[in-house]
């Protein structure tokens, strides 16, 4: 056998391989979706928004508290972490992109990166949880933007560091100081790429569940209050579709397919926001 004909060869196998693959996670993926759509399509309806989560023995409930619950979470989970995110990776790219303390950043950085979600959910719970007294939507939110930070500091960092450096020597040419150069040019030209970053950190943070339960627990009724336990889609969904009423089952395929909704477009605003620019 020639070179050329090996080539060939492994070329096609390589292309068989990539194509075969593909197909394997499609098919997964396709399936996943169908008996999400067959399960809980069916019982999505408007009592699932204006309705709260159902007790033992009541017929009819909803979503609403969890929602609600799980919406007030993420959004001050990403407040919390995303701007510690953003500040920490302009650091590591821009002012000590070569300083020692960097890299013992980045190595703590992807040790979160990788760590479970239940260790940071026992944590919070050892910090927050024990000295309060009691479980609080506050805990959940604190467990969640530890989650966001790794995620964001990455992104950020690795956005600002594709940022040609003839951009900051034209910046700080003009005269500009490194703060300036640093927020009017570098982050400006890496705003998409850190809203990326974002936007894939609240797809990560929707569906945890074992932090919440160590954390935010849960709350059946329908409340504002993140000073008391709070209502959530994930552990909402792991409780009722343990427990032993068909209704309950019901609506806890309803808010799988919901947050599965909401995490696909997540990913496709993701996906919108990396597309090449002409």
């Amino acid at each position: 056998m020639n070179i050329y004909t090996r080539r060939k060869v492994v070329n096609l196998f390589n292309l068989t391989a990539s194509a075969v693959t593909t197909l394997f996670g499609l098919f997964f993926l396709t399936w996943l979706l169908w008996v999400l759509f067959q399960q809980g399509l069916s019982h999505v309806d408007w009592n699932l928004f204006i309705l709260d989560t159902p007790g033992p023995g009541d017929e009819v409930g909803g979503l609403r508290n969890a929602l609600l619950g799980s919406l007030m979470l993420t959004l001050v989970g990403v407040l919390i972490g995303a701007p510690v995110g953003i500040l920490a990776g302009t650091y590591l790219a821009e002012f000590g992109r070569y300083a020692y303390l960097s890299h013992a950043v980045r190595f703590i950085n992807d040790v979160l990166l990788s760590a479970p979600s239940i260790v940071i959910g026992v944590f919070v719970y050892e910090v927050m949880v024990v000295p309060m007294g009691n479980f609080s939507g506050w805990s959940g939110a604190v467990a969640l933007s530890i989650i966001v930070v790794p995620v964001v500091v990455r992104t950020t960092e690795d956005m600002m560091r594709l940022v040609p450096d003839t951009m900051r020597e034209a910046a700080a040419a003009l005269g500009a100081p490194q703060w300036r150069v640093v927020t009017s040019v570098v982050l400006r030209a890496a705003l998409s790429g850190v809203m990326t970053g974002i936007l894939l950190a609240i797809a990560r943070i929707a569906g945890e569940t074992a932090p919440l339960l160590f954390t935010a627990l849960n709350n059946q009724f329908f409340t504002l209050n993140m000073d008391e336990p709070m209502g959530n889609l994930p552990v909402m969904i792991f409780n009722f579709a343990m427990g032993p009423y068909d209704n309950w089952h019901d609506l806890a395929w309803a808010g799988s397919l919901l947050i599965t909704l909401g995490v696909l477009m997540l990913n496709i605003l993701t996906r919108f926001f990396l597309r090449p620019k002409k």
